[in-house]
């Protein structure tokens, strides 16, 4: 029994070695995605994409609010007038269907800004989840590349956090850095004008 103890705590110090000695030899490299992602010059253009899609959305939705106001203005007008004792009972009559009528297009102008708010945050919202993806496969990409080439069997992301909001990588010394790398290589390619970042 104390012969099979023996065997098996040895063996557990060599297996303990072993993968010591492993991850000694892992080679690890970091990268801060955030700046890669924010100096990338598809963020910068998916962003104007972004906010112009935004301005027009606010263009049509004010539109949308000034015919509201205007439409509502007009309401009151004829429901003061339809109220006047001085016009005759038909006049009266006419000038409510008047009313009627108009607040009923002020339903419609109400369902329409409601109608035009869900889609902007639906469609807004799913361009934004596609850009995202399709900058974070590009990052990727090139990341597996370098990885790949210079022997990396770990990329660690300096930047990125907890769901508490904490750093996931608390110390870092003498790893290489490949953010720089991975970002001039995403913008080597850009167009004229995309306003890439330079590497820091």
């Amino acid at each position: 029994m104390k012969r099979a103890s023996k065997i098996l705590g040895i063996g557990l110090a060599l297996g303990l070695i072993m993968s010591v000695q492993a991850q000694a030899q892992a080679k690890i490299a970091i990268i801060n995605l955030k700046t890669v992602f924010d100096g990338y010059w598809k963020t910068k253009q998916s962003d104007q994409l972004i906010k112009q899609r935004q301005q027009e959305y606010q263009k049509n939705r004010k539109k949308m609010l000034d015919d509201y106001q205007k439409a509502n203005d007009e309401y009151k007008k004829l429901e003061d007038s339809a109220n006047d004792p001085a016009i005759s009972a038909e006049e009266q009559r006419r000038r409510r269907q008047a009313a009627e009528k108009k607040l009923m297009e002020i339903r419609e102008i109400e369902q329409s800004i409601t109608n035009l708010d869900r889609q902007f945050r639906t469609s807004i919202q799913d361009q934004i989840k596609r850009m995202r993806q399709n900058i974070l496969r590009d990052i990727q990409d090139i990341v597996d590349q370098k990885a790949r080439t210079a022997g990396y069997s770990l990329v660690l992301d300096q930047a990125a956090q907890s769901v508490n909001q904490t750093p996931v990588v608390l110390f870092v010394s003498g790893l290489p850095d490949i953010t720089n790398e991975v970002l001039r290589q995403l913008n080597q390619n850009a167009p004229a004008g995309a306003g890439t970042a330079k590497s820091p």
